[in-house]
């Protein structure tokens, strides 16, 4: 029951990140400035009001590059690992449904999209976003006397990565996020999805790895 309960809080928390911060992106757009502020913020408030509502209940992953990382850490088992994966993608899909009935399919539904149609470039690009947020969140969780500002942190972590990569990718950090919108827009946002979904798996191991590494040894 306590593992439904997590699976049941990650399905939610993934709907709520597609359904509030792609909405956004769809509401404002990305073609100024300001539609990049805004959807940059959308996406980190949607983790601060996340994070201390289901955080006590599974963490607040709502992204299978966080919980890659988690289970690399030793943070949770494999079993724990497909389930929360599962509901990730099942609250994205879900959001992104929403967000089909709102705006319709040809908003694109917050999707991303190759930089200058380079996969290459691409790929790093979400690689290193996403290293840089996994790493952020595995030190910020890495002191219990840190859980009171943890989701702030987190959530300020994923505003910074979005100011810089929407201009680049529409900014993915989550492979969940991105194929959602990416199902249900159909067309290229489908052809290029698994970009968004390997870069962003691979950010969150090499996250991990490192964070080992610097780690190891300290008590």
């Amino acid at each position: 029951m306590l593992s439904l309960k997590k699976y049941v809080a990650e399905f939610i928390g993934t709907f709520v990140l597609v359904f509030f911060a792609c909405g956004t992106a769809c509401a404002v757009g990305c073609e100024v400035t300001g539609g990049y502020l805004l959807t940059a913020l959308a996406f980190g408030l949607v983790i601060v009001a996340m994070a201390y509502s289901i955080g006590n209940v599974s963490g607040c992953h709502i992204n299978p590059a966080v919980s890659i990382a988690m289970l690399i850490s030793g943070k949770m088992t494999a079993l724990d690992f497909v389930g929360y994966i599962v509901a990730q993608f099942a609250g994205a899909v879900a959001g992104a449904a929403g967000l089909l009935a709102l705006f319709g399919k040809e908003s694109n539904l917050g999707s991303n999209a190759l930089y200058n149609n380079d996969i290459v470039a691409s790929l790093i690009i979400e690689v290193v976003l996403t290293f840089v947020f996994v790493i952020a969140i595995l030190g910020v969780t890495s002191k219990s006397e840190n859980g009171s500002v943890a989701g702030i942190v987190i959530g300020l972590s994923l505003t910074l990565v979005h100011i810089l990569g929407i201009h680049f990718t529409g900014t993915s950090v989550n492979p969940a996020r991105s194929f959602g919108p990416a199902l249900l827009a159909g067309g290229e946002s489908l052809s290029c999805v698994w970009v968004f979904i390997v870069a962003p798996l691979a950010g969150g191991a090499l996250a991990a790895l490192v964070y080992k590494f610097l780690t190891c040894g300290k008590k």
